[in-house]
């Protein structure tokens, strides 16, 4: 049993499980300001402005001939 070799696997271990953490960490943070975002455009006077950008060639023209 070569007993500096596993403690070497294991802080490489240690490491590894840390780095996936902050990792994962940024990605939650990201998908929480993503969220806040989609509900600041989804507010209430936000929602035309939105469908349009979405849509833009909708809305432009009314056909009022009968």
């Amino acid at each position: 049993m070569d007993i500096p070799l596993m403690s070497m696997a294991l802080s490489q271990g240690q490491v590894k499980q840390q780095a996936n953490i902050s990792i994962m960490k940024k990605a939650m943070d990201q998908a929480a300001g993503n969220t806040e975002f989609i509900n600041k455009m989804m507010s209430g006077s936000q929602i035309q402005a939105l469908q349009h950008a979405a849509q833009p060639h909708l809305g432009g023209h009314i056909d009022i001939k009968g």
